[in-house]
């Protein structure tokens, strides 16, 4: 079988593509990488999270997400506090910045991605979303390494 006729291999392609091409987007419009903007969207989205289950639900390891994560404290996107409770525990949140960058890099991202889409008609489109729809509800329930990172699809 050709690479082409397999759906998981064009889907593994095309979200390497989709991923490369929005760290470019990204970096060019708002100086964010996009594994810099996948942890800000798991911390749009879970409060009181550790930088150990953030590396897990991306599939990292805690030393990049750490290398990340402190690119966005000193782009003033995030905030590291110690747990009055727990002073070994470190609690993360989005700062106001990090918020509005997150929203904005959705819009980028979907206003950049729109015309490969827009070789789809709207029935096309919407076949094509209810279908992920139904393989992002399958993944994200299975208990395979990497499952889902938020409770949301994230629309792009």
């Amino acid at each position: 079988m050709r690479p082409v006729n397999n759906i998981g291999y064009l889907i593994n392609h095309l979200a390497f593509v989709l991923g490369r091409q929005s760290d470019q987007v990204l970096q060019e419009r708002l100086g964010l990488g996009f594994s810099q903007f996948k942890i800000l969207k798991i911390l749009q989205h879970a409060t009181n999270i550790q930088q150990k289950q953030i590396a897990e639900k991306l599939g990292q390891t805690e030393a990049s997400i750490s290398r990340q994560m402190k690119l966005l404290v000193e782009a003033g996107l995030l905030q590291v506090t110690v747990n009055p409770a727990n002073r070994r525990e470190h609690i993360t949140r989005l700062t106001s910045k990090g918020e509005r960058i997150a929203d904005e890099a959705i819009s980028v991202l979907g206003v950049y991605h729109a015309p490969v889409f827009e070789g789809l008609n709207e029935k096309q489109q919407a076949a094509l979303l209810e279908s992920l729809g139904v393989l992002h509800e399958a993944t994200c329930n299975s208990n395979k390494p990497g499952a889902c990172h938020q409770p949301e699809t994230i629309n792009t």
